[in-house]
């Protein structure tokens, strides 16, 4: 039984070039047998598991993992997806995101508490000066903090601030957004985070300025706005609410020609639940919409001006969180474990993997509620 389960892992990384225990930098080092009989029995979750386990290693990481990823699906499903107990369990997954809303309200705060209030000295040690927990733009950047910068300044162009106009961030953040627009644009700022660590980091980051940070969910909100922006938030909102998000936004407007601007993680398939891994250590009951799905639950409801794509960016900022979190880890070393540190890790490279191999994307569009006359110019 373990010959064969180690002959089929051998041959799936075989197909993508992997190589096993070789000098290879990108090659998987195997530390313990009973990684293959794991990988097989528990699928998807287990390749990330098991390297928080230390049962393997790879020194390029990300280059083998984006291997991986650019095999075609077929492959993978003749080779590990007929296995029956991976199968059974990946049934009940998808059962239980078809029949409950793992994102409702009263779910809604468990991201919050179980991935932003990690710490903030976790994230100031890897994000840029303005805490940007999202992608980057590095179309003229040449380092980390520019391409924030960059995609800061992109937004706020795009959403044609100017002083007074009223700006609601659904999903605030650490307040960075909010506070760049505040100081170089002059607008009068409402910050909604359902992280008690981001509430309290952003409230005291941006006093002395326009700015209202409070501590709420999206639906909560009764009240009217000129712009709204959302930044890496939507990933968290699951398919069976993006109607009423969409209807949150509408109402909200107030006007219009008032715009909305959406930035999110996208996924090339339609799914109702989001990967296995993912969801369990880092982002419970996340998800990635579609373009198909985004576009449903807008359609009738705002007027889309403009998609944006600049996936392949986001491969270059997560490497270099990564490279700052692994360069400054011994500042907080006493505060996380080792385990935490391998998934961490793997977190941050299995993502530049995914954007790497072009599996996600990474999309700003702009809405408007109405149609703006004449049309709307855009800009990269």
């Amino acid at each position: 039984m373990f010959q064969t389960q180690r002959s089929l892992i051998n041959k799936l990384f075989a197909l993508a070039g992997v190589a096993v225990n070789t000098a290879a930098p990108d090659a998987v080092q195997v530390r313990d047998q009973a990684f293959y009989t794991r990988l097989l029995t528990n699928g998807s979750t287990s390749i990330g598991e098991t390297y928080m386990d230390g049962l393997w290693d790879c020194q390029q990481l990300d280059v083998m993992l984006t291997k991986l990823l650019c095999l075609d699906d077929r492959v993978i499903s003749r080779l590990l997806y007929t296995h029956k107990i991976y199968l059974l369990k990946h049934g009940f997954d998808l059962l239980k995101a078809k029949l409950w809303n793992l994102q409702s309200p009263s779910r809604g705060r468990i991201v919050g508490e179980k991935h932003y209030d990690l710490g903030n000295e976790l994230f100031e040690l890897m994000l840029d000066s303005h805490m940007q927990y999202s992608c980057a733009y590095w179309k003229n950047a040449r380092n980390l903090e520019q391409a924030q910068q960059a995609k800061l300044a992109l937004i706020c162009n795009k959403l044609q601030l100017k002083p007074g106009t009223r700006l609601l961030d659904i999903g605030c953040g650490w307040g960075g957004l909010l506070r760049y627009a505040a100081k170089h644009y002059g607008v009068h700022g409402v910050g909604i985070t359902i992280s008690r660590e981001q509430h309290a980091y952003a409230k005291n980051s941006c006093k002395g300025l326009d700015i209202e940070i409070r501590l709420m969910d999206y639906r909560e909100l009764d009240e009217s706005f000129d712009r709204i922006v959302s930044i890496g938030m939507f990933e968290h909102v699951g398919v069976k609410n993006y109607v009423t998000y969409m209807q949150t936004v509408q109402r909200l407007l107030a006007d219009a020609t008032s715009l909305f601007l959406l930035q999110t993680i996208g996924n090339n398939h339609s799914l109702r639940k989001g990967d296995a891994w993912i969801n369990k250590y880092i982002f419970p009951n996340g998800m990635l919409p579609s373009v198909q799905q985004i576009a449903r639950a807008s359609e009738g409801r705002l007027v889309t001006e403009d998609w944006h794509n600049f996936g392949a960016d986001y491969d270059q900022t997560l490497m270099s969180w990564h490279s700052n979190f692994t360069r400054r880890w011994q500042e907080i070393a006493d505060r996380y474990s080792g385990r935490f540190y391998r998934m961490w890790e793997f977190y941050l490279l299995s993502c530049a993997a995914n954007f790497r191999a072009r599996k996600t994307q990474l999309w700003q569009i702009v809405f408007s509620r109405n149609g703006i006359p004449g049309g709307y110019q855009s800009i990269r």
